[in-house]
């Protein structure tokens, strides 16, 4: 980039400051943040080496210098604050999901449509090279058609009755939970690999603690910092984990795994896809393997080197070989692609990056879930703008 874009991040919890380490990396100048309460704003500036910790979103809104907004704050928050920004004329990157239900989300895609400014979801998991790297694969001859899909993505955060975070409350976090949270990850990267939209589902989902115990002093995601004294019952009705049957737009079918009370796994994503004539494999906790089946011929191992793989990973690997890239990494290249996109000024070409038109498509998905779910049957998959 060339142009000296300036953001701004709304949200000082577990994300917000990473969003903010990569815009820095990135090379782009972030003016300063904004959390819940004007003190946990200048907390977080201070502890960032940022200038300034604003009072309010409004303060970031009045702040001409700031071009970009990043919303990195509790789902409930994401529509009403994405609306204010695209209306006070800033793009915007909004964290997942884009809204609490697909009105909320249709209309966010209308408005961003109308104001002619760029808005992303924050889906940065496509951004591991190896991800482009098996999309490329997948739209070649050599693989051949895709036969089906078998994934999962599991966590261990909320393993015990005493974890608590504002996601497992409906409330803030929306009616799914495991699903909306990290499952929507592996879906959007599913569909953006094999260029497949998943058109049914039949899920089953389970809450393993319909009680969990609220610290009172609050807690942070992936952290322990809490009162771990004195606690309050709260009643859950959001799902720990999730198996999910899919059918694809070609005919493939797949199957998801969700969880985030499997000890041991502190985020793992993984996914297998098997081909007509090849398959390959990817573990999100060794981003820079790929796995590479064959039935003629000997396996393979591809490593992560922008040398030996396809254009579009090698633009967003910077290291060579040996050099690992990781989770901090996709955020820095995401939005390396989305200021570039604002940066070239032709918004009629492909977005090369996560839109709210994929935010919205992911919560029509989450809702044919709930439903399949509710109703204990398979559920069609609504179509985006109808």
């Amino acid at each position: 980039m060339t142009k000296p874009f300036t953001a701004a991040v709304v949200g000082t919890g577990f994300i917000g400051p990473v969003h903010v380490e990569a815009l820095l990396r990135a090379g782009v100048n972030v003016a300063g943040i904004v959390g819940s309460t004007p003190e946990k704003s200048q907390q977080a500036a201070r502890s960032l080496g940022l200038d300034k910790g604003y009072a309010s979103l409004d303060e970031v809104l009045a702040d001409e210098s700031v071009d970009v907004v990043h919303l990195a704050t509790p789902n409930r928050l994401h529509f009403e604050q994405a609306t204010a920004v695209l209306k006070a004329g800033k793009h915007v990157m909004c964290e997942k999901p884009l809204a609490m239900n697909s009105d909320e989300s249709a209309q966010l895609v209308k408005l961003a449509a109308e104001s002619g400014l760029v808005a992303g979801v924050a889906y940065n998991i496509r951004f591991y090279p190896l991800c482009h790297e098996s999309r490329e694969r997948i739209a070649s001859t050599d693989f051949g058609e895709t036969l089906h899909v078998t994934g999962s993505y599991v966590q261990d955060w909320l393993l015990k009755p005493t974890d608590f975070n504002w996601r497992v409350v409906a409330a803030d976090g929306g009616e799914l939970r495991a699903v909306a949270d990290i499952g929507t990850h592996w879906l959007d990267l599913i569909q953006f690999i094999t260029g497949q939209h998943v058109v049914a589902v039949c899920a089953d989902l389970q809450t393993v603690y319909p009680t969990r115990h609220r610290p009172v002093g609050g807690v942070k995601t992936f952290s322990g910092e809490a009162d771990r004294g004195e606690t309050e019952p709260i009643e859950i009705t959001t799902e720990d984990a999730a198996a999910i049957l899919l059918k694809f737009a070609n005919g493939a079918r797949g199957s998801l795994s969700v969880s985030q009370v499997t000890a041991g796994r502190k985020n793992c994503l993984r996914f297998e896809i098997a081909g007509a004539q090849q398959s390959i494999s990817f573990n999100s906790e060794q981003p820079n393997q790929l796995w590479i089946g064959h039935r003629d011929r000997p396996n393979e191992t591809l490593i992560r080197d922008p040398g030996t793989m396809s254009a579009s990973a090698a633009a967003i690997a910077n290291y060579p070989g040996g050099h690992n890239e990781g989770f901090p990494d996709t955020f820095k290249q995401l939005f390396r692609t989305f200021y570039g996109y604002i940066e070239s000024g032709d918004q009629t070409s492909a977005c090369p990056f996560p839109t709210f038109a994929d935010g919205h498509r992911e919560i029509l998905l989450c809702e044919a879930i709930l439903t399949s779910h509710r109703e204990q049957r398979w559920a069609q998959v609504e179509e985006a703008g109808s």
